[in-house]
């Protein structure tokens, strides 16, 4: 006989709370293992690999609807699919990595600014930031209601 795992042990093993496995039973993850009249449910290793399988896509970045799809992919029919996911996410992922450098440059340059001004009284970040929010507002003037 195969080894069972009550729902705790299962989340336990998989790293992930009670309650997420309820909430992957509701969305369609996870399937619902029967239950013997009056027992508690057992689970499978098929379900444990199936949470592993579901952690390591969000660790990826694909979401719960992206991984509902991978997951039916799983049965070795087509990779398609499952590489046109990959590689919108990686896409994806290379737009954020590109805002993420705009931004860290940014900083970079604000916090040089704020070192060489010396001046407490005045901060060129926050001079900055609040330059650009009166740009903000007067760019966005035109459409607001009076």
């Amino acid at each position: 006989m195969e080894h069972t795992l009550t729902i705790g042990k299962l989340a336990k093993a998989a790293g992930v709370g009670v309650e997420t496995v309820r909430y992957y039973h509701r969305c369609g993850l996870l399937p619902v293992p029967e239950r013997a009249y009056g027992a508690i449910r057992q689970y499978s290793q098929q379900s444990l690999q199936r949470l592993h399988f579901i952690r390591q896509a969000q660790s990826l970045g694909f979401t719960l609807d992206e991984i509902r799809v991978l997951l039916r992919q799983n049965d070795g029919s087509t990779c398609s699919t499952a590489r046109a996911l990959a590689e919108q996410k990686l896409s994806l992922v290379e737009e954020r990595m590109k805002d993420l450098r705009r931004m860290r440059a940014e900083l970079k340059n604000l916090i040089g600014q704020c070192h060489a001004n010396g001046n407490e009284a005045s901060c060129p970040l926050i001079d900055t930031l609040s330059a650009n929010m009166r740009a903000e507002n007067a760019r966005d003037a035109p459409f607001r209601h009076r």
